[in-house]
């Protein structure tokens, strides 16, 4: 793993993060708001890795999925009430306290687009 840091991977996290603060805002809707955040949410943490690790894509590509995977599990579990922090809206917001099959495919579409745009395929 080689620390450094890198303007582009950067640049799109600012701008995927600013996204999704737009959509959690601004779109109360039945698709982009639960679907497109979610896989706009794996590209985002990816991008936000990137940006200061150099480590290969498909290794940093899974690491991140497996990760939404775990927060997704957390929320299955009830996490944010079971450690009292159900009435913390930063928890809510950042763990959720809902699971539900869509948002791991959601993920899971999130990583397959990260894969195929580091492949030149998008």
């Amino acid at each position: 793993m080689k620390i450094q840091f890198n303007i582009r991977y950067f640049a799109l996290a600012v701008i995927l993060f600013i996204t999704e603060v737009l959509i959690a805002l601004y779109i109360n809707d039945q698709f982009v708001r639960p679907y497109v955040g979610d896989v706009l949410v794996v590209i985002l943490i990816y991008c936000f890795v990137k940006a200061f690790v150099n480590l290969p894509v498909l290794k940093t590509t899974i690491g991140v999925l497996l990760f939404a995977y775990l927060i997704e599990t957390l929320q299955y579990f009830q996490f944010v009430k079971r450690v009292g922090l159900e009435h913390s809206r930063l928890a809510n917001v950042v763990i959720g306290n809902y699971f539900a099959w869509e948002d791991i495919w959601a993920y899971t579409i999130g990583a397959v687009i990260i894969l195929l745009a580091e492949r030149g395929k998008l």
